[in-house]
């Protein structure tokens, strides 16, 4: 069977450097760092008191205040970013089909910060089982894109990916598929993550994986640079809506891009390092390119996963080498995980519409926070460093990796 075209055609970003996909991308551009001390809960006794929290966001902006209360922050997150991307794509809610509009959403973790204060509520207690009555729908990972559906009447396919760090871009990728092979029309997809929490930081802290850069927390997260320690846990939420080509098109929908490909893979090699040589990763970019029928010459910019850990970042520019070649050096590669922190599950999705809004505007985001070369990278890649630079953008990639192993892999591309 031939299969059908998708297109983004609505975007929603709830960022640390931006509420809005507007103020995201403004952010971007900008080089803003959205690192800063934690205002959650007190830190005093952890190793690293900052990461990138949202900023000026109350729930109850935009939602309902006893909705809200049903709802863990990453819901809220979903929510939020959720109606934006809809609003954007002027979708005619009460015109769509919708039971051919799906919901697939991405989340590393879910409710982590219910799970621990309910948790904890109760250590503290006698003993007694006193648990909020809304403590389990709160907490499952699933509840993002079920409130999704719900509030919009969405009755298509509805569920979360959860691949560690790669599960917006699996979402993304599942999504694409469904459109692909005519299930649906119209999906919302990205993801949320909210674990700026006692717990994830705790957790997290104790795996030696964050930057303990206290003095300096702006500057903290430095992919590629020589001094990198780790990265800087983030927070919030992307969201896309995929749509195929021809019913955008009827409608006369905006369009941003072409969503031509998407890979997956596997390192099957440890359960948090990456293999040193990008085995996985080679084999993910690999894997989209043939699936989107490009050549690694059409590549022009890639959004690396890029977390400024001291393994991550030289295995991912290794591969590209391995898969581009010569071509790697002609590439603008960047790492917006230097503004934004790591969103976890909400990575790939804030990602994905970076890489859009770079081929959109014909602007690369900079990878900020670079001071030092490090002697294991190879110089003659352009990893866009402090500034941002011009280029028009044909096609666009974006790298996800996540804890276990897992590999994703997303392919963009301009339409005429």
């Amino acid at each position: 069977m031939e299969l059908k075209r998708v297109v983004v055609t609505g975007l929603g970003a709830l960022t640390p450097i931006g509420n809005t996909k507007d103020e995201y991308w403004n952010g971007l551009v900008n080089g803003k760092s959205g690192a800063a001390p934690i205002t959650y809960f007190d830190t005093e006794k952890f190793k690293t008191n900052f990461a990138c929290e949202l900023k000026n966001f109350v729930a109850t902006d935009f939602l309902d205040r006893k909705e809200a209360r049903k709802m863990d922050r990453f819901t809220q997150y979903a929510m939020v970013a959720s109606d934006e991307a809809i609003a954007d794509s002027n979708l005619d809610l009460d015109k769509v089909n919708k039971l051919r509009v799906g919901v697939v959403w991405g989340a590393g973790i879910g409710g982590l910060e219910t799970f621990q204060n309910e948790v904890l509520n109760y250590a503290a207690g006698d003993g007694t089982p006193r648990f909020n009555p809304f403590f389990i729908p709160k907490m499952i990972a699933d509840i993002a894109p079920g409130n999704i559906s719900i509030k919009n009447g969405f009755m298509g396919p509805n569920y979360t990916t959860v691949s560690a760090c790669a599960s917006s871009a699996n979402a993304l990728i599942d999504a694409l598929n469904y459109i692909r092979l005519g299930h649906c029309d119209v999906i919302v997809t990205g993801g949320s993550e909210a674990a700026v929490t006692i717990a994830g930081m705790g957790g997290f802290n104790s795996m030696h994986a964050l930057s303990t850069r206290n003095e300096s927390p702006e500057t903290a997260s430095r992919p590629f640079d020589a001094t990198r320690d780790g990265f800087v846990l983030g927070e919030g939420a992307g969201a896309l809506i995929l749509e195929e080509y021809e019913h955008a098109k009827a409608r006369g929908a905006k369009i941003y891009a072409e969503v031509v490909g998407g890979g997956l893979s596997s390192d099957a090699y440890h359960m948090t390092a990456p293999h040193p040589d990008g085995i996985g990763v080679i084999a993910v970019m690999k894997n989209c390119l043939e699936n989107a029928g490009l050549k690694p010459e059409e590549v022009d910019h890639i959004n690396t996963h890029g977390t400024s850990t001291p393994l991550g970042d030289v295995a991912e520019l290794k591969a590209i080498k391995a898969v581009f070649g010569d071509h790697a050096k002609n590439i603008n590669i960047n790492s917006t995980k230097s503004m934004t922190g790591h969103l976890l599950g909400a990575a790939g999705a804030i990602e994905a519409i970076a890489s859009i809004l770079a081929m959109e505007n014909g602007t690369v985001p900079p990878t900020i926070n670079h001071t030092t070369v490090d002697e294991n990278i190879d110089p003659e890649l352009n990893l866009t460093l402090n500034k941002p630079q011009k280029r028009d953008i044909r096609v666009a990639m974006s790298n996800t990796f996540g804890f276990g192993g897992h590999n994703a892999c997303v392919l963009f591309k301009k339409i005429d």
